[in-house]
């Protein structure tokens, strides 16, 4: 509902009548839209995660695992394009867990890229900005080859230029 009509559109009682509840079922679980919205988003912060990490489950190497990790990512927004929406109107109606559903990605994805710096198998740089800048190549080209042609998956050479874009700016040779 929050996809469809966004937050102020979407009312409890459209909820309620999309998931078959009765209102009163509603507020057994929920005190407000709010909190609806706000745990809607917790979950799709946890599946894109959980996606991404399955992406890069058994990689070798970085450049392996970030080819897993983005196209996971890309899967996942192909099958969910809500999260761009519900996302969008977090920065509005949940600023605070717009910023944890960023950070909680950056801190897994910087823990990684230090591991990786540390071994050698990417060039020294600072692994937070490195982490926000694929972030947003991941986001970026997401919305632009998978959300708004309504493609369902990314052109496989839009992904290869994604992916030598990425393995450029790690410093990682070309597999």
């Amino acid at each position: 509902m929050f996809a469809e009509f966004g937050f102020h559109t979407a009312s409890i009682v459209k909820i309620t009548e999309a998931a078959g509840l009765a209102q009163g079922t509603f507020y057994l679980y929920f005190a407000s839209k709010q909190a609806v919205f706000e745990q809607v988003l917790l979950d799709l912060n946890h599946r894109v995660r959980q996606a991404m990490a399955e992406g890069a489950r058994g990689a070798r190497s970085r450049a392996e695992a970030e080819r897993g990790g983005f196209l996971g990512f890309f899967r996942f927004t192909a099958e969910h394009p809500a999260l761009y929406r519900v996302i969008r109107q977090a920065e509005f109606v949940a600023p605070a867990l717009l910023e944890k559903h960023y950070s909680t990605i950056a801190t897994g994805y910087v823990e990684g890229l230090r591991a990786a710096m540390a071994a050698g198998e990417i060039a020294p740089a600072d692994p937070e900005v490195v982490a926000w800048a694929l972030m947003a190549v991941g986001e970026m080209i997401g919305m632009r080859w998978v959300l708004w042609p309504h493609a369902g998956q990314i052109p496989p050479e839009i992904f290869e230029e994604t992916m030598a874009l990425v393995n450029r700016a790690l410093g990682t040779p070309k597999p």
